[in-house]
């Protein structure tokens, strides 16, 4: 059988090491996260710019004309 020392730790920590360990915890968590983001968001940004490469380019837009005025068609 086992004991309940083994479960339990019998020492109570001081509300700093508490401290400590949640900030050592929290920020472990956030530079995860951010590694996790940015490799994403340098993956996303190589497929955007392959994906612009392979693309034709773009033609431009076709000027509108204007409509000649009344003024200038009346006399």
């Amino acid at each position: 059988m086992t004991s309940k020392n083994e479960f339990f730790n019998p020492a109570k920590l001081s509300s700093r090491d508490k401290a400590a360990a949640t900030d050592t915890t929290a920020r472990a968590i956030v530079t995860a996260e951010t590694a996790a983001r940015e490799k994403k968001t340098e993956k996303l940004k190589a497929l955007r710019l392959q994906q612009e490469a392979e693309a034709p380019p773009a033609a431009a837009p076709a000027k509108k004309k204007r409509a000649a005025s009344k003024l200038a068609s009346s006399s």
